[in-house]
């Protein structure tokens, strides 16, 4: 138990961090946040150590949520990289205690260049927060490491407070689900925010058979277009669908089958999703109506079917 005990010790110690952040959303967080937004440049986030690990993942969040960033490591700026830097650009420099000698000889450096700087630091009595034209506190009480070294709580209170920031130019951007998914074009993410049932339906075959269709023609429809599954129609109009746990279902309870015919074993008024839906609309109409099969409508009128298994082959499932 003493593992766990101390895993608890952890995670309490880094909650009260982050609950103590609350005290410092004041002026300068909300100033900071319109000077972001009114720029016409970037921002560029440096820091060394654990603070400049940190600045990398703000960086990743700032410009997948629509807020240009880029990543300047503390020491090689003094070593060339300060050139990164134009003339519109905000820079944050993270650092716990804002007294290493590198943050000590970059902040006169960018202040020369005429950009604004911003100070994301635990100590507001450091070089960087009285030299910076705006400070963002991330004081913490005390590490979680038990020798109160290594940073843990600092780092977590500076990976919220540069959170709080994305999350508050998001929102002042008007920035939607659609712009997220601009950004985010591959893998699940992604594809739950732009892949359409369009785009799934179209892979398949369009199973489907009249109502007086026969038993075995309805085999060989679903046989062969390999969906496990067939629309029931009248003309063009969807009256039902026959799935293999219909087939099974009705070889259960009818010794004779040559004279059953499609409508007598499908399943009337099927569930059907529009073309131009979202693929995770159709997987959460599928989990919630616990069926495998959907049949997709194009203005009314019957298009093709998807399984649950294209979205589980794109990863939406």
């Amino acid at each position: 138990m003493s593992t766990l005990k101390n895993a608890l010790e952890v995670i309490e110690k880094e909650e009260l961090a982050i609950k103590n952040l609350r005290q410092f959303l004041d002026a300068d967080f909300d100033q900071a946040v319109h000077l972001i937004h009114q720029s016409k440049g970037r921002v560029i986030l440096t820091g060394i150590g654990k603070s400049a690990i940190i600045a990398q993942k703000i960086v990743a969040t700032f410009n997948s949520t629509g807020t240009p960033a880029l990543y300047m490591h503390g020491v090689d700026a003094i070593h060339g990289d300060l050139g990164m830097i134009q003339r519109n650009d905000v820079v944050i420099i993270l650092s716990k205690s804002g007294t290493s000698s590198e943050i000590k000889a970059l902040i006169p450096l960018i202040k020369k260049g005429g950009n604004s700087l911003i100070a994301l630091t635990g100590n507001a009595d450091a070089p960087l927060a009285k030299q910076a034209d705006l400070v963002l506190r991330s004081d913490v009480e005390k590490e979680a490491c038990p020798f109160d070294l290594a940073p843990t709580a600092s780092s977590t209170a500076q990976m919220v407070m540069g959170d709080a920031l994305a999350i508050c130019l998001l929102k002042m951007k008007n920035f939607e689900a659609k712009d997220f998914a601009q950004f985010h074009p591959g893998g699940a993410l992604g594809k739950k925010l732009y892949l359409k049932v369009e785009d799934l339906c179209q892979k398949n075959e369009v199973p489907a058979v009249e109502t007086s269709a026969s038993i075995s023609e309805v085999l060989e429809v679903i046989t062969s277009k390999r969906l496990g599954a067939t629309a029931v129609l009248i003309e063009d109009q969807i009256v039902g669908i026959i799935t293999d746990g219909d087939i099974r279902r009705m070889l259960l309870s009818h010794k004779d089958i040559t004279k059953i015919m499609a409508k007598d074993i499908m399943s009337a008024k099927p569930k059907t999703i529009e073309l131009g839906a979202f693929a995770i609309d159709a997987y959460q109409l599928m989990k919630a109506e616990n069926i495998n099969h959907i049949l997709v409508l194009s203005n009314g009128k019957y298009f093709g079917m998807i399984h649950i298994q294209d979205l589980i082959n794109e990863g939406i499932v």
